[in-house]
């Protein structure tokens, strides 16, 4: 793939100079989800699904953008100089971004870039696309800048201060940091308050995961993610004003509900729990993982499911139907929706023998109930982002 990916780059560009080639995974998050803003643990993977980019120094401060992906859109010339959120700018707004947070921190970017994208991650199928573009930015701004006092986990910081500020869209830590620091056959338990985090062996004997797209494109910027963010932060200082917490995820079952009367409005009190208890299912679910018990693993993804369903309401028809036929299909361990919510995918647990019934039968019926077919990926868990070389 990256051999005709760099035709079309010299086709483009023309010949000449170091033309260097680059990597960054999507996510697939197992459990934990909408905590990674409210200061709880998430236990993502990177995929190895994600963006390719290919880059080369400029002598000029011109920056030139190509994405395989909206070809239609051409070679997108922008500058060093007009590093702004533009509407019109479509999707170079996410490197522009990673650009300027790069700048703010003092890391000068003297010359322009030739950039040329490919990912094979279904836009707006809430697998982080847009995540896995800053981080691929930042490793090439790394890379190429030779900025080597920059760690991974400063550009999954700095590719969430992009998509925070520059993008404006409220997300945590959780996509960019997965991205960044994925390991092969690993998920990563990250305690998104410290950043302190752990590499879990998912070793899953007898299943894989598979990822469900239901077609249903969500985007994050335009939703109520921005409004659950906001709900949850309320009920954080109304919760303040009894008990001594900084998040939400400080919280156990048990004390969350000796004050949760202190959250005013019923629907904010809805979030809160979803938050805490989502928290509390994360911590003992990574234990499953680790004493092998896959059983309990997808019992606590399926009641994932249901707290996002209804407290945090973030998911929608369609996934709900997708999430029902999952759970009601023997062989299926575990299905929850992943990801911001409000359409997007599945991730379901499937032993072995069952993967091409699931995919044959549950595309059927999903197709029959909503008109429309689903995707579905066998997804294998790789490396965080990096030079190809």
């Amino acid at each position: 793939m990256t051999a005709k990916l760099m035709e079309t780059f010299l086709k483009l560009y023309g010949e000449g100079g170091e033309v260097r080639t680059y990597f960054a995974p999507g996510r697939v998050n197992l459990i934990g989800e909408h905590t990674d803003y409210n200061g709880g643990h998430v236990f993502p993977c990177a995929l190895t699904l994600g963006t390719y980019g290919l880059a080369r120094k400029r002598e000029d401060r011109t920056l030139r953008f190509y994405s395989v992906n909206f070809e239609k859109l051409g070679v997108v010339e922008t500058s060093l100089d007009d590093l702004v959120p533009h509407k019109e700018a479509s999707w170079t707004n996410y490197p522009k971004g990673v650009m300027w947070a790069f700048e703010k921190r003092g890391y000068r970017l003297e010359h322009g870039l030739d950039i040329l994208i490919w990912g094979n991650i279904p836009n707006g199928s809430g697998l982080s696309s847009s995540a896995s573009l800053e981080v691929l930015t930042g490793v090439i701004l790394k890379d190429i800048f030779g900025f080597d006092q920059v760690s991974m986990v400063d550009i999954a910081l700095i590719g969430q201060d992009a998509e925070n500020n520059f993008n404006g869209c409220n997300c945590g830590i959780m996509d960019q940091f997965a991205s960044a620091m994925g390991k092969k056959d690993h998920a990563i338990f990250l305690d998104t308050n410290t950043l302190n985090y752990e590499y879990a062996p998912v070793v899953l004997e007898d299943a894989k995961i598979v990822i469900t797209n239901s077609k249903v494109k969500h985007s994050l910027v335009d939703s109520a993610y921005n409004d659950r963010r906001n709900e949850s932060e309320t009920a954080l200082r109304e919760l303040q004003t009894e008990v001594e917490i900084q998040t939400l995820g400080d919280l156990t079952e048990e004390e969350f509900e000796m004050h949760k009367n202190a959250i005013k409005d019923p629907i904010r009190q809805k979030r809160a729990k979803h938050a805490v208890y989502e928290n509390q299912r994360t911590i003992r679910a990574v234990e499953a993982l680790k004493n092998n018990d896959v059983e309990l693993f997808g019992k606590l993804m399926n009641a994932s499911h249901q707290s996002l369903r209804d407290d945090y309401e973030v998911s929608c028809e369609e996934i709900d139907i997708l999430v029902d036929l999952a759970q009601a299909m023997p062989g299926v361990l575990g299905s929850r929706i992943t990801g911001g919510g409000f359409g997007g995918c599945t991730v379901s647990i499937v032993k072995n023998d069952t993967v091409d019934r699931f995919v044959e039968e549950i595309g059927k019926a999903y197709q029959e109930k909503v008109g429309h077919e689903a995707e579905f990926y066998v997804v294998e868990i790789g490396d965080g982002a990096g030079r190809l070389s």
